[in-house]
């Protein structure tokens, strides 16, 4: 039985190739490797939510009405019976509670939102911090932090759509955002809302940005990236036997395919386990919105978070000019500083390229450790975010630890200048020590456990040498010199890019290894050493 399947199988494909002869570029690709590391699945788990996204989003619009027309409530639940609520607030109730299924169908696409910005911010970590941003995947990398931002806002998009209490302070704040801008902000808050706050047709036209544009692009955008990855192929973790060209790892079919397979549905299991049980949005405790109405613990998702902290840590700075007020306190925090978050998220890849003179291409990941400079950034912008996060439930925090709001928020604001410097500076000592014990492991080697003496009667610990996969894993640094220090005559660009590159560069351990072991691990006869010497 199974010899004529796979007979059935093989007549199907060459009759396939017959009228679309393929063959060469379909094993090709049925061939290709795919690491097997764990941290590559962090990117497939944020593309299987996306997934489940498309499908319970599918599901939902057959359902929801996005019109802010008010009515009189008269559906299943008893509570809001007889109250004034919108089209748009009415059909969620009506999914929640009457649609069979559509409560678990909406909680679980609040979750696959939910999963999807923190797996793909997570994955963006895993890039970053491996370098595998660089040469030649810099372009790919830009469209990851685009598809990143993309999905705030198609996150924000889609919280704000039920329009009840809690959507409506998001959207009540993402107004004061626009109206903040100077001299253009209350033309554009007047168009998008069509009239003054809370206007008439903000809800139908985030249902068509949500539904339509966005999603547009997020798909454009995700199917160029996986295009790049198959022709740039995957970056890999450093092992003996492996080259900065060659590739290991399982072929696409069948190995691969049906781990990832298996990984869709494991991933598609947990986010519907949690729709049915973990509940998320209860539009039905918050009520439909009202202007003058604000509910108590508003809080957005956890990814909009940074941006509720930066507003409320910032002091109340306003200014007027030409008969115009500028309210700083919120143009600042929540436009300028997301501003220049993204677009340094975005540039980074430049900018080190830029810094470091490093002109080559790699298609082998970084040990977080031996690039001490770039962990000890993200460790600080890590703690930037945390910390911007935490002061955005200033209110809840003082209130479960009966301290004062005033004091917490100093408190905060200290925390977020002082907050990434400090871990910006025991980032990168970790890194170093790390480094020392790597070069003490290959000088001295690793503990074995076992005491001896010597002819002198002296007892002490036997080491053993490193095994030879673990001794090329710390021998492989791809550390290119810095640029070389300009002339008297030089310009002041020129100066402080070797300013930044002798920064970035100057702290790091030597490896105690042999020339020629260093040639065979990564094709340079020297490691650098602190300064941008070589031995």
């Amino acid at each position: 039985m199974r010899a004529r399947i796979r007979q059935a199988g093989v007549t199907g494909y060459a009759v396939a190739d017959r009228r679309a002869p393929v063959s060469e570029a379909g094993r090709a690709l049925l061939r290709k490797a795919f690491p097997d590391h764990w941290s590559f699945l962090l990117g497939e788990i944020a593309l299987y939510s996306v997934l489940v996204l498309v499908l319970t989003g599918g599901y939902l619009t057959l359902f929801f009405e996005p019109g802010m027309t008010e009515q009189r409530y008269a559906g299943a639940y008893g509570p809001l019976r007889g109250l004034p609520v919108t089209d748009a607030y009415a059909s969620v109730l009506r999914i929640s509670f009457e649609v069979r299924g559509g409560l678990l169908i909406r909680q679980t696409h609040h979750w696959a939102a939910l999963v999807f910005v923190a797996a793909l911010g997570v994955h963006m970590f895993r890039v970053f911090f491996t370098g595998a941003f660089r040469r030649p995947r810099e372009l790919n990398w830009m469209i990851g932090a685009t598809l990143f931002l993309l999905g705030l806002l198609e996150g924000f998009c889609g919280y704000s759509l039920p329009d009840d209490l809690l959507s409506g302070t998001g959207m009540r704040t993402a107004n004061t955002i626009v109206t903040s801008i100077p001299v253009v902000g209350t033309y554009l808050g007047f168009a998008l809302w069509n009239g003054p706050f809370p206007g008439h047709l903000i809800i139908p036209r985030l249902y068509v940005v949500h539904v339509l544009f966005v999603p547009g692009v997020l798909l454009a955008l995700i199917g160029a990236h996986l295009l790049m990855v198959v022709y740039l192929k995957h970056t890999q973790w450093a092992a003996r036997g492996r080259t900065n060209r060659n590739v290991a790892g399982n072929p696409m079919f069948p190995q691969f395919a049906a781990r990832s397979a298996g990984l869709c549905l494991l991933v598609s299991g947990v986010l519907v386990l949690l729709g049915g049980l973990a509940q998320i949005n209860p539009v039905w405790d918050f009520g439909p919105y009202r202007p003058d109405h604000v509910s108590t613990d508003a809080q957005p998702d956890w990814y909009m978070g940074f941006l509720e902290g930066a507003l409320r840590l910032m002091p109340a700075w306003e200014s007027a000019a030409a008969g115009h007020t500028i309210m700083w306190n919120v143009f600042l925090p929540a436009v300028v500083l997301p501003g220049l978050l993204f677009l340094g998220l975005v540039l980074y890849p430049v900018f080190e390229r830029w810094v470091t003179g490093d002109l080559v291409e790699h298609h082998l990941c970084d040990r977080p450790r031996d690039r001490p400079t770039r962990t000890a950034l993200g460790a600080a912008v890590i703690v930037f975010y945390a910390v911007l996060l935490a002061a955005g439930g200033n209110d809840v925090i003082a209130f479960v630890f009966r301290v004062s709001l005033e004091t917490l928020t100093l408190v905060f604001r200290v925390a977020v200048v002082v907050g990434p410097v400090v871990a910006f500076l025991v980032t990168k000592r970790f890194c170093l020590a790390l480094q020392a014990h790597d070069a003490r492991l290959l000088a001295e080697g690793e503990e074995s456990g076992l005491v001896g003496q010597d002819a002198g009667g002296g007892i002490g610990e036997r080491n053993r040498p490193l095994s030879a996969d673990r001794r090329h894993r710390v021998l492989v640094r791809e550390m290119p010199l810095p640029p070389a220090r300009p002339g008297p005559g030089a310009s002041r660009l020129r100066r402080l890019r070797a300013a930044l590159g002798a920064w970035y560069y100057r702290d790091q351990v030597p490896v105690p290894a042999e020339p020629e072991e260093l040639l065979q691990a990564t094709g340079s006869r020297a490691a650098p050493l602190p300064g941008g010497d070589e031995p």
